[in-house]
């Protein structure tokens, strides 16, 4: 019977069941449990922001502060465009803001940039800075 405006990604959930279980964390899990807003207890850690990147669709990155939600297209392609929206007044994200928004839309491409790793086996060519160590692993041995 409770209602919860509480941010949070799956990955919280680890954090939660480890909590739930009385267990530790394995190293390097971003997660934060969510278990004093299921309880009404405590103090609940809040995300700085969350962050979303996915090889398909030509690659794909998103980032979610507060109101504001980023998401960055074509990554792969570079035929890059960052498109802004602010959901509580447009939760179906049908009014890019971004070029109202310059200094909200900055500070989240840092942040983008501060959240991304290159991967090896999903290069997203546009934006990882060392393409020689994915190629490197993308070769297929003869």
């Amino acid at each position: 019977g409770q209602v919860s405006d509480h941010i949070s990604a799956f990955w919280d959930v680890l954090p939660t069941c480890a909590e739930l279980a009385g267990v530790d964390l394995p190293a390097g899990v971003d997660g934060i449990s969510f278990l004093p807003n299921l309880l009404g207890k405590g103090e609940q850690a809040q995300h700085k922001y969350l962050y979303w990147e996915f090889p398909g669709y030509r690659g794909q990155q998103a980032l979610r502060w507060g109101d504001w939600k980023a998401v960055r297209r074509n990554l792969v392609t570079g035929e890059i465009k960052t498109q802004l929206y602010n959901l509580a007044d447009d939760p179906g994200e049908a009014r890019d803001l971004s070029a109202n928004k310059p200094d909200v839309l900055s500070q989240i491409e840092a942040w983008m940039a501060e959240a991304h790793t290159p991967s090896p086996e999903y290069p997203l060519q546009t934006i990882d800075v060392d393409l020689s160590l994915s190629n490197r692993f993308l070769q297929i041995p003869r």
